[in-house]
């Protein structure tokens, strides 16, 4: 399935709000716009596209990621978290879909994944 018609796909079945790119985005670098577009989880779902990836903070709390998600702090599951896929961006990045009223972290790369 094409990468952005799964991110549809997803949007309608979590009935998630995905941003589009629609020239909002020109200005980031072309590098940068394809780091987006092929971080995949370690299930080997894609992650989506820049406009669903979120620059965050986090903080670690016993050996576990926190990140701030419109407002609450929220533990990210070691099934999102990506450390081999490199950052080029320098700051961490969530990917999150609100389904059936809970926000779902689906992945998670630290500022200083390798």
């Amino acid at each position: 399935m094409h990468r952005l018609a799964l991110c549809v796909w997803l949007a309608a079945l979590t009935s998630a709000a995905f941003a589009f790119d629609n020239g909002q985005y020109d200005h980031v670098p072309p590098d940068i716009r394809a780091w987006f577009k092929s971080v995949i989880a370690p299930n080997g779902v894609p992650c989506c596209d820049i406009s669903d990836g979120h620059r965050t903070e986090y903080d670690v709390r016993g050996g576990t990621y926190w990140v701030p998600i419109e407002g609450q702090w929220m533990e990210v599951p070691e099934r999102a978290i990506i450390r081999d896929q490199g950052n080029p961006v320098g700051q961490a990045v969530v990917w999150y879909v609100h389904h059936r009223g809970t926000i779902i972290i689906s992945c998670f790369v630290p500022a200083d994944a390798v």
